[in-house]
């Protein structure tokens, strides 16, 4: 069957069709011309190199997550791994990475001819941050369907990662969509696709490789809890150490081949290790003893998914049979607990991740003397009560309700300076407050990776339908062809030879859908005005409450600080808000209230923020005091106050959402905060309403609605 496209049609078609069709290639040949730096050369970074050995023992573990600052080897070594994999049997040209004798229904090659297959190396794809779901998924082959074949499937990353490894750099930055289908992918093994006229499905089973940097923010737990291990990577302090990575990278950099080929020998022996380990992985044995040690382990420390037991199984057998046994012992179990436990006891947001030593050493120093004195016949003595126990018995019995204590006593030095610092009071129940922007309307933006904004019409996200559009930027093609054959038959334009005419009226537009997160800016009152102690733990268990609701939508965050003669940034925009956290807590009061330069740092930050198309949200934390005027905004002999309305007209005039805490207490009140969210048209609330139920505040923007 023969087509004939106009000009406009014929180069979006060929285009796209060129895209698709060389895209794999490319990134193969990319790959080939790309040294990477071998594995058994890395220095310094002993449990990355155990987690990514363990997964290459037992592909079924989950993969790994490497959390760690730059320049500390994290995509070094992720790379490096592919390199000394042992070799997997594949047929030459098979876009599915079929297993020998299990063809994927929709490969061509190997359905049903199943050819021989011939060792290979092990598929390392790299998922870009910007990939569309098409091109993860797969999708409707274009130019085999503009050829008038019948329609073909075009595999995506997915299909080329099966039996693999899948690698994400940044995976906290990830866009929400890619991270849904990753999810469905890893929990199925398959992937379905169900799009353009297309129904396929074919095996994904892959190891998922994730690196990320703390301060750009968290991952989903969903996605976090579907990485089997987790490996925290700092930079070596030892300078010998420092000296010898140095010392490394800048021979390999020198002469990358000659620098692998010094290194040939052990990236061999460790190959034949993972293979020798891959092959003993069947016959390891864990007896129900250290199974139990395993259940006790993961109930003591909290652990809610079930999948931390399963995957400390199999961690525990993948080291006896990389150090060439064939019986799990305590010290396994030990070492499998270490990747496995801190990245799923973390339970609320802003409990750092990790694992007490201390108190790991203990469980199983207790597990050790029980199985000793039951190999013995002693009966054992009665166990103190656990953590949870007393816990559990403390609800029970009503104790351990007594009035919280300050947290942290007034230090000398600061009283003598006028300066106080308070800790956080429990957030308590949440109640939600909705602060709805009625003056938002950006119809078209760029979807950031959130949840709380819905976002239609925009570059990346989910496809949900398609519209004609006679100059489409991202052409949907089985519409558009469906529209040609359509209109064809319907005029008579179909001879005997099948020819389709692609018509601009037969061209059609995706529209794709996402979630756009939102910047949350606080902009908080530290000066003398609001130093009384109970005051301070109220705004600050507010905010950690607001920052609660901002972790759980992903959005980001920045917070204001002013006191003293002005107002300071003391975190920019990011998604970390265990940083923001962090600066909240050790907050000093004390001091002049230089509302004035606080409030035009704001809109400064919040201008910045539209130019970003992140929407805003401001929450003002003050009693509107303001004693100081800032000399930009008319010199140092200013009203402040007058300052102070100008600019919270500005900020209204501009349709920012807005809520304002008013922190002013005693009998006689000048209502200040209270003009002040009238002039921003913002929501407002006094410290009454805060110390009496801690709130959790919930943005609602229109977009999508």
């Amino acid at each position: 069957m023969m087509n004939s496209l106009n000009p406009l049609a014929q180069a979006q078609a060929d285009s796209l069709a060129a895209s698709l069709a060389a895209s794999v290639a490319a990134s193969l040949a990319a790959a080939d011309a790309t040294p990477v730096f071998p594995f058994s050369a890395i220095v310094g970074q002993p449990l990355l190199k155990s987690a990514l050995l363990l997964c290459a023992v037992d592909p079924g573990i989950g993969g790994v997550l490497i959390r760690g600052d730059k320049g500390t080897a994290k995509s070094t070594a992720a790379r490096g791994l592919a390199q000394v994999l042992p070799a997997i049997a594949r047929v030459p040209g098979c876009a599915f990475n079929c297993l020998p004798g299990k063809p994927a229904a929709a490969c061509e090659i190997c359905h049903p001819q199943q050819p021989a297959a011939h060792p290979a190396a092990v598929p390392f794809v790299t998922l870009p941050l910007g990939a569309t779901e098409d091109r993860v998924l797969g999708t409707l082959d274009l130019q085999r369907a503009l050829q008038g074949a019948q329609r073909a499937f075009q595999p995506g990353l997915l299909a080329s990662a099966h039996r693999g490894i899948l690698y994400i750099d940044e995976v906290n930055l990830l866009a929400d969509h890619l991270v849904d289908v990753l999810l469905d992918v890893a929990a199925m093994g398959v992937n379905s696709v169900q799009r353009e006229g297309l129904s396929v499905t074919h095996p994904a089973r892959f190891t998922l490789i994730g690196t990320m940097n703390l301060e750009e923010g968290d991952l989903r737990p969903q996605l976090l809890d579907r990485f089997g291990l987790m490996v925290e990577v700092t930079a070596p302090q030892d300078k010998k150490v420092r000296a010898e990575v140095v010392r490394r990278r800048i021979a390999f950099e020198a002469d990358p081949p000659a620098y692998a080929q010094y290194w040939q020998l052990e990236q061999q022996a460790l190959q034949q290790r993972i293979a020798d380990a891959q092959q003993r992985l069947p016959q390891v044995v864990l007896s129900d003893a250290m199974l139990d040690l395993i259940s006790h382990l993961c109930c003591e420390f909290e652990v809610a998914s079930l999948r931390a037991d399963i995957v400390m199984h199999k961690t525990a057998r993948a080291f006896a049979a990389l150090a060439g046994r064939d019986q799990v012992t305590p010290d396994d179990i030990r070492d499998a607990a270490q990747l496995v436990l801190p990245h799923r006891r973390r339970r609320k947001p802003f409990e750092q991740p990790g694992l007490d030593q201390d108190k790991l050493d203990e469980l199983m120093q207790e597990q050790q003397t029980q199985q000793n004195q039951q190999e013995q016949g002693e009966a054992p003595p009665p166990q103190p009560p656990t953590q949870n126990q007393q816990n559990q018995q403390e609800q029970d019995t009503g104790e351990g309700s007594g009035e919280q204590q300050p947290a942290v006593q007034q230090d000398d030095s600061d009283a003598a300076a006028g300066t106080q610092v308070f800790a956080a009071v429990a957030p308590g129940t949440v109640r939600k407050i909705s602060v709805d922007s009625a003056q938002q309307s950006i119809a078209a933006q760029t979807a950031h990776a959130g949840r709380r904004s819905s976002v239609h019409d925009v570059a990346r996200g989910s496809m949900v339908r398609a519209v004609p559009d006679s100059n489409p930027d991202r052409l949907a093609v089985g519409a558009t062809l469906r529209s040609a054959v359509v209109r064809s038959a319907l005029n008579g334009d179909l001879n005997e030879s099948g020819h389709i005419e692609v018509a601009r009226t037969d061209l059609h537009r995706q529209v794709r859908a996402g979630k756009s997160a939102n910047l949350i800016l606080f902009v908080v009152d530290a000066s003398g005005s609001m130093a009384a102690q109970r005051r301070m733990e109220a705004v600050k268990g507010a905010v950690l409450a607001l920052l609660t609701d901002v972790y759980q939508r992903r959005d980001q965050v920045a917070v204001i600080a002013f006191r003293g003669e002005r107002a300071e940034l003391l975190l920019a925009p990011t998604r970390s808000v265990d940083l923001a956290e962090q600066g909240l807590r050790e907050l000093p009061t004390g001091g002049r209230t230089p509302l004035p330069h606080a409030l035009a740092l704001a809109l400064e930050t919040l201008q910045q923020a539209a130019a970003n198309d992140a929407p805003p949200l401001l929450v003002l934390l003050s009693d509107g005091k303001a004693n100081v005027a800032c000399g930009e905004l008319g010199g140092s002999d200013a009203d402040p106050w007058r300052q102070t309305q100008a600019l919270a007209q500005r900020i209204g005039a501009q349709g920012v959402p807005a809520l304002v805490l008013d922190t002013e207490a005693g009998y006689l009140r000048l209502g200040r905060a209270a003009q002040l969210a009238e002039a921003m048209g913002a929501q407002y609330l006094t410290l009454e309403q805060l110390s009496a139920e801690s709130l959790a505040l919930t943005v609602r923007s229109q977009l999508g609605k």
